[in-house]
C-alpha cells in the first residue's frame, strides 16, 4: 500500500517496515512451512509468485503490510540486512465494501521471546490516515496463542465458523479504546523509511 511505503514504526522490541522485494526470499522460506500455511490459511507459492504478490500488495489501495523486525538485532548490528532481522508481519486489509470503516488485521510472529510486543504491532491501527473505527481478526480455532494475544489487546469474540474452523474477534474503536491504544503505542516512534525514498520498481 502506497500509504505506508515510506513509514517505519520503531518500538522497543520490534520495528515495523514496509514489505519490499528485499524481504521476499525470507518470507518465501517461511511460507514453505506446512504449519504456517495451516495457521495462516495460505497456499504455497513459487518464489516468482511471491515477488508478484509483493508488487501487487505494494500498489493495492486496500492493503497495508508491514514486515516485523527484531529491533535489538536491527539496531545492534551495523550493516545488518532487514531480511536477516525479520520475525513476522502485520497485514491490514480494507476490503469490506459495505463498511469502509472496518479493517481486517492479521499478525504473524515467528519464534519465542516476543511476549509484550502486541501493542507495538497495533501501532498502524492508530494512524489517522486509515480512518477506521473497527478492526477484525479471523483466527483458526486451534491457534490459541493468537486468540489470547488479541483478547489481551481488547478484541472480543463476535463469531465462530465451524465450516472454516475460525473465530472472529473485533475491536470497536470507541473514544475510550482509542485513548487506550494511543497510550499503549506511545513508545512507538514513526520515522521516514529509508529517508522517504520509494522502492525502485
Amino acid at each position: 500500500m502506497r500509504l505506508n511505503q515510506n513509514t517505519l514504526l520503531l518500538g522497543k522490541k520490534v520495528v515495523l517496515v514496509p514489505y519490499t522485494s528485499e524481504h521476499v526470499p525470507r518470507y518465501h522460506e517461511w511460507m514453505k512451512s506446512e504449519e504456517l500455511q495451516h495457521l495462516t490459511a495460505s497456499e504455497p507459492l513459487s518464489l516468482e509468485q511471491e515477488y508478484a504478490m509483493q508488487r501487487s500488495w505494494r500498489e493495492d489501495a486496500d492493503k497495508c503490510t508491514f514486515i516485523v523486525l527484531d529491533a535489538e538485532k536491527w539496531q545492534a548490528q551495523p550493516g545488518a540486512t532487514e531480511e536477516s532481522c525479520m520475525v513476522g508481519d502485520v497485514n491490514l486489509f480494507l476490503t469490506d465494501l459495505q463498511d469502509p470503516t472496518l479493517g481486517e488485521i492479521e499478525v504473524m510472529i515467528l519464534g519465542t521471546g516476543w511476549v509484550g510486543v502486541g501493542t507495538s504491532l497495533l501501532a498502524p491501527l492508530s494512524s489517522p490516515l486509515l480512518d477506521l473505527t473497527k478492526f477484525e481478526a479471523k483466527i483458526g480455532q486451534g491457534n490459541e496463542p493468537s486468540i489470547r494475544m488479541f483478547q489481551k489487546l481488547h478484541f472480543e469474540q463476535v463469531a465462530v465458523s465451524s465450516i472454516f474452523q475460525e473465530v472472529t474477534l473485533r475491536l470497536t474503536m470507541s473514544e475510550c479504546e482509542h485513548q487506550w491504544l494511543l497510550e499503549q503505542t506511545s513508545h512507538v516512534e514513526e520515522k521516514p523509511y529509508r529517508d522517504g525514498s520509494a522502492e525502485p520498481c
